[in-house]
């Protein structure tokens, strides 16, 4: 409940620093850089670094990457025969291919299934968080920037700092981290939703839903009914699988986009406007749309 209160709490005052007048127009993309470069890779240091690698746990970690995989392509194809501009497609694939499910995620865990099952959660954010640090950033270059050779993605990928600090989480894999620092990194990345929130309020203009409702409504579309439906799809009916492990990861699945995946593409300039509106429309309807997953998922 906590973390709902905060989530909305940052994204009113996102909108009232924004009409107030009294924060300058970059305010947004200072709070962007911040997240970047120093919450962002907070998060990821200390997640990575405490991944237990389980083949037991093999659905969850891999949902992330297939949800995203299975987003571009449905993007790309969709978009070219909507004829969406580039911008519009590298940014439906940034914050319609990955979920909140963290942020958002964690409290609905405990709301719907118990704490008890957050690590599961936990394990479906890795995997994002690990998506977004390599193929995301490659979405992000490829399609900021048009016609870009190999080399070019592979020095934006190499110095994007999440993926640094994921590259140094891995390598520092064998060193257990001291309290004290467990502690400083996990006080840092409690700043990334507020901060992120905060921002996309910034951001946000409810007047753009008129002209962007059509690719908005292809967005959520997918992030909030086709991924979660793939999932469910390919986990029960092709591998079988059941239990409340595969309930929660594809309740998970079911998150509203992810709000750092919507900094990275807007910092990218992949169609501000939306990246704004899938966030900001995006979580109030996730409430909805997950509440249903669960009670299909009883099913199963």
């Amino acid at each position: 409940m906590v973390n709902m209160l905060v989530m909305l709490y940052s994204f009113i005052m996102g909108i009232v620093m924004k009409r107030s007048g009294r924060f300058p127009s970059g305010t947004a993309n200072v709070l962007n850089q911040f997240i970047i470069n120093i919450t962002f890779p907070a998060v990821t240091l200390l997640y990575i670094h405490q991944l237990e690698f389980s083949s037991g746990l093999i659905f969850p970690a891999l949902m992330g990457i297939i949800v995203f995989a299975f987003g571009a392509g449905f993007f790309l194809i969709v978009g070219k025969m909507l004829k969406l501009n580039d911008r519009t497609i590298g940014c439906l694939m940034l914050s319609g291919g990955l979920g909140n499910t963290s942020f958002v995620g964690f409290p609905m865990i405990n709301a719907f299934y118990g704490e008890e099952l957050i690590g599961i959660g936990v394990l479906c954010d890795q995997g994002s968080f690990f998506v977004l640090s390599t193929l995301g950033i490659m979405v992000a270059a490829k399609y900021a920037s048009g016609r870009v050779s190999s080399w070019e993605i592979v020095q934006k990928v190499l110095m994007f700092p999440p993926f640094q600090a994921m590259a140094l989480a891995l390598i520092l894999k064998p060193v257990v981290f001291p309290p004290w620092f467990i502690d400083f990194l996990r006080a840092l990345g409690a700043t990334i939703t507020p901060l992120a929130l905060a921002s996309v309020g910034f951001q946000l203009h409810l007047g753009d839903i008129k002209t962007a409702y059509g690719r908005l409504s292809l967005g959520l579309f997918y992030k909030l009914i086709i991924a979660p439906l793939v999932i469910f799809l390919l986990y029960v009916f092709v591998f079988g699988a059941r239990g409340q492990a595969i309930q929660v990861t594809v309740f998970e699945a079911a998150m509203a986009p992810m709000i750092t995946a919507s900094i990275i593409a807007a910092e990218n300039d992949l169609d501000r406007p939306l990246t704004a509106l899938m966030v900001g429309v995006g979580i109030p309807l996730s409430f909805i749309t997950a509440a249903a997953w669960y009670y299909l998922l009883l099913w199963v």
